[in-house]
């Protein structure tokens, strides 16, 4: 018997009818492999409705949704290092990030680094982005690799902003407390992650997820195969996920909630970055049009394609993917 076929076996102790019932009562459970193949999350993630264990829990017992902290095949090459500190910005368990510092005297740049996994808890963490930390901690970069709240477990609108902006709050204490050159700091976001990683460097008004708010002061951003305007590119992020994945995040479609999708689209503001990259696999490069937002406040925009890439090989550590736009990421994070 495959590993996904004992995941799924139990015996049939119920009539079919019953039997019926309580598969589609039951909540889906994500199987998840290691390994980022041409596909993007879905393409690791079996949604096993039916796949329940042999003896079922007691009725009562309620299990919440966990993050799930495979590493999706990025430490292939390289395992990552220990934490130098693990530093909390809230009083939830998934309000921390991982603080790697390189060897040496410093000052050095700082990369804030927010994991994907479509914005749904269960699919992945910060675990997965950690290989990466640790290749840019080799090369003189120190990293915050940061977990926050999605949808299940207390995240989306407005819960996963929240998180986001108090994660960055996390860079005048690393500042003040270690090597780190405040002039040189880049927002990082691979997938999903890409919305924080742009999201924190602009204003809000009173519209916003977490109301009125000041811009983050960071000099760059570096976007791996991530939208530039959630709403925009909507379809492709949701095929990317192979489920609708935008909808459930903002709390509804477009026509539902326009206000939403506006107040977080760069044609409404734009972030307040010197330089932009992106770095895209199976994502498209965003269009002229939201290229010409994102750079309506003098940032530099620049896209790299890798096309037929998988979307995890472009933040695999020693993929040849990744090694061929390692130098263009570094010297945005470097301030080159």
């Amino acid at each position: 018997m495959s590993g996904a076929e004992e995941a799924c076996h139990h015996p049939p102790t119920r009539s079919s009818k019953e039997e019926r019932a309580r598969i589609s009562a039951a909540p889906l459970r994500p199987l998840l492999f290691r390994g980022g193949g041409k596909g993007g999350w879905s393409a690791a993630i079996l949604l096993a409705a039916a796949c329940t264990p042999a003896t079922p829990a007691p009725e009562k017992a309620v299990t919440s949704v966990q993050p799930n902290h495979s590493t999706y095949g990025t430490d292939a090459q390289l395992q990552p290092s220990q934490p130098d500190a693990v530093l909390r910005y809230a009083d939830h368990p998934r309000a921390f990030a991982e603080l790697r510092m390189p060897a040496g005297k410093g000052p050095f740049p700082l990369a804030v680094i927010y994991h994907g996994g479509c914005w749904k808890t269960g699919i992945a963490s910060q675990a997965y982005m950690a290989p990466l930390a640790t290749r840019w901690q080799q090369e003189g970069i120190a990293t915050l690799n940061v977990d926050y709240r999605e949808v299940g477990d207390g995240g989306g609108w407005p819960g996963s902003f929240e998180d986001w902006a108090a994660s960055g709050r996390l860079i005048e204490e690393v500042a003040a407390r270690h090597r780190v050159d405040r002039a040189r700091v880049t927002l990082v976001g691979h997938s999903a992650g890409a919305l924080p990683a742009q999201w924190l460097a602009r204003a809000d008004d009173a519209d916003g997820p977490v109301g009125a708010r000041p811009a983050l002061k960071v000099r760059a951003a570096i976007v791996l195969d991530g939208t530039g305007d959630v709403g925009a590119e909507r379809p492709a992020f949701d095929a990317l996920c192979q489920f609708s994945a935008v909808d459930p995040f903002m709390g509804g479609e477009p026509q539902r909630v326009p206000e939403r999708y506006r107040a977080i689209s760069p044609a409404s503001i734009a972030p307040q970055l010197a330089e932009l990259l992106f770095v895209q696999a199976k994502l498209p490069a965003p269009s002229e049009g939201t290229r010409r937002a994102l750079a309506a406040a003098a940032a530099r925009v620049s896209v790299r394609e890798n096309v037929g890439a998988s979307h995890f090989a472009i933040i695999t550590p020693g993929n040849p993917v990744y090694t061929a736009n390692e130098p263009a990421m570094l010297a945005v994070l470097r301030g080159h």
